[in-house]
């Protein structure tokens, strides 16, 4: 499973580390996804939205 928000499809960013010493290791910034019920088409369905969908409007939770 893509960790990818189904609504504005965030994926994760790359970049590098960088220790006191200036060492470079690649690491990557993961989307903060939240399984929420939401009302997609009318039907609720199980969906994963980053938090930034959640706050601003863009998924109404199922109830």
């Amino acid at each position: 499973m893509a960790k990818q928000c189904e609504i504005c499809g965030k994926k994760p960013h790359y970049g590098n580390s960088v220790s006191h010493a200036n060492n470079l290791t690649r690491r990557r910034w993961e989307p903060n996804l939240q399984q929420v019920r939401a009302l997609v088409g009318g039907a609720k369905k199980r969906v994963r939205v980053c938090t930034d969908c959640l706050r601003s409007g863009r998924v109404t939770k199922a109830v």
